[in-house]
């Protein structure tokens, strides 16, 4: 009988751990994992403006574009079952932040993320 109390009480505790919410970078919440990264961030000295056009015109021939707010430089896309947010900032008035974040099925995809941040900074060359 202990056995099985302890058993139990090891199988809730993955369930609570493996569960929860992440924030994305648009300010929402999604059910997902919290554990495993997610997340790639890039600097680049280019304005902001350049940058979120040539995410969303990545985000267009990757996937499909699903979400734009210009208003806070975010974007939001559906790659094959991943959905992919990025964030454009500036930094400072000659440096600019891009933040990609890629999760599938409520588990971070980091290969995403990069594979994306990658076709981004290619298309800004």
């Amino acid at each position: 009988m202990k056995r099985i109390f302890i058993a139990l009480l090891l199988v809730c505790s993955w369930a609570v751990l493996l569960t929860g919410c992440v924030s994305t970078l648009d300010g929402h919440s999604k059910a997902g994992s919290p554990i495993g990264k997610d997340t790639i961030e890039s600097r680049y000295e280019r304005p902001t403006d350049q940058i979120f056009q040539s995410a969303k015109q990545v985000l267009g021939v990757m996937g499909t574009l699903t979400g734009e707010n210009t208003i806070t430089k975010t974007l939001e896309a559906k790659i094959n079952k991943t959905t992919v947010w990025v964030r454009v900032d500036e930094v400072d008035p000659k440096v600019s932040r891009i933040i990609v974040q890629a999760r599938n099925n409520g588990a971070g995809d980091v290969e995403m993320a990069s594979e994306v941040d990658k076709r981004i900074a290619l298309q800004l060359k």
